[in-house]
């Protein structure tokens, strides 16, 4: 044999080696979500810009600005698409222009049933979520998840425990069962407790508006990100929530919500970035939106989540579902 087809491969066993080698790495550290999510969107990285590069939106520029911007409701009005199930856009305001939009949906818990799913493997968009299950008339992105995809916070999903056993819960929990949905503040009851007589549930953080009528987002921050939330107004209807763009850091959407005319009781924070997705499929409306912001910002630093295949369809490891009674 040659020297330079030794030479040949040495150079394939260590390529193959190294390969290998990256290869179980990412499989121990995040299993088959690690690989999914390489292959959807080519991995996921930070890049440390301004806070007035364009390469942010114009909604997170104005965000960022100094003094902080104030926003309030623009006018909007609720349609009933299907009985219990209405849809509206909420216009965010700032200085008599609007910079963001809240996607609604407020639901009848009597009419229709609400599900906590999990997908571990990654492999689960919100195109892909809509294939699997063709009655769901809503798909949003739920709770938390690991590095592995599973729930980081406990769950239960059509009655079956997810996500950890030993979890010290101090915000919130979505809550559904046989005819109700609920949100539950958990600074006074456990996680357990709040379960009881549920069989879909999704602990979460932080809860953005109290059974007090305060916000209860414990720390100010600047972290922006498309945003998912769900609530119960004063007539017992579920409100579910996303922003089109990355305008709200949470202590901000709080307060917005608490300012807002959509009479909310409680409200709780889901997982945000570009997971932050929304699908409505009614007789007679159809809404899809794909999320992709989300930015971490530390004084005059921005870090801005970027992913080298642009166009990718990001995974949704945690879903919550609405689907009618009867279609289950």
């Amino acid at each position: 044999m040659s020297l330079r087809v030794r030479v040949f491969f040495a150079a394939v066993g260590i390529v193959l080696v190294v390969v290998l080698g990256a290869s179980a790495w990412l499989w121990n550290r995040s299993a088959a979500y690690g690989f999914n999510s390489i292959w959807r969107r080519g991995g996921t990285y930070w890049i440390s810009i301004k806070a007035d590069d364009p390469r942010l939106s114009p909604a997170m520029q104005l965000s960022l600005s100094n003094p902080e911007p104030v926003a309030t409701a623009g006018p909007f009005a609720w349609r009933e698409v299907e009985k219990g199930f209405e849809v509206s856009e909420l216009p965010v305001m700032v200085g008599g222009r609007q910079v963001d939009t809240i996607l609604l949906n407020r639901i009848d818990p009597a009419l229709y049933r609400f599900v906590a799913r999990n997908a571990p493997a990654g492999n689960m968009g919100i195109d892909e979520w809509e294939k699997v299950l063709p009655k769901a008339v809503l798909i949003v992105n739920g709770s938390y998840y690991n590095l592995k995809g599973a729930p980081d916070t406990p769950m239960l999903s059509e009655g079956v425990p997810m996500g950890p056993k030993d979890y010290d819960a101090k915000a919130g929990v979505f809550i559904a069962g046989d005819g109700f949905a609920d949100i539950k503040d958990l600074s006074a009851q456990t996680w357990q407790t709040a379960f009881q007589g549920a069989t879909n549930a999704m602990v979460s953080y932080p809860l953005l508006l109290g059974p007090d009528g305060e916000t209860h987002v414990p720390v100010k921050s600047r972290w922006l990100a498309n945003r998912t939330f769900v609530a119960k107004d004063g007539d017992g209807r579920m409100i579910v929530g996303t922003t089109k763009e990355a305008f709200f850091p949470l202590d901000r959407l709080a307060d917005f919500l608490k300012a807002s005319p959509l009479n909310l009781k409680i409200a709780l924070n889901f997982d945000g970035g570009p997971i932050a997705c929304q699908s409505v499929r009614l007789n007679g409306f159809q809404r899809k939106f794909y999320a992709k912001w989300e930015a971490q910002v530390y004084g005059d630093e921005v870090r801005l989540l970027r992913w080298p295949i642009s166009s990718a369809n990001w995974a949704m490891p945690m879903v919550l579902t609405v689907e009618r009674r009867g279609d289950g």
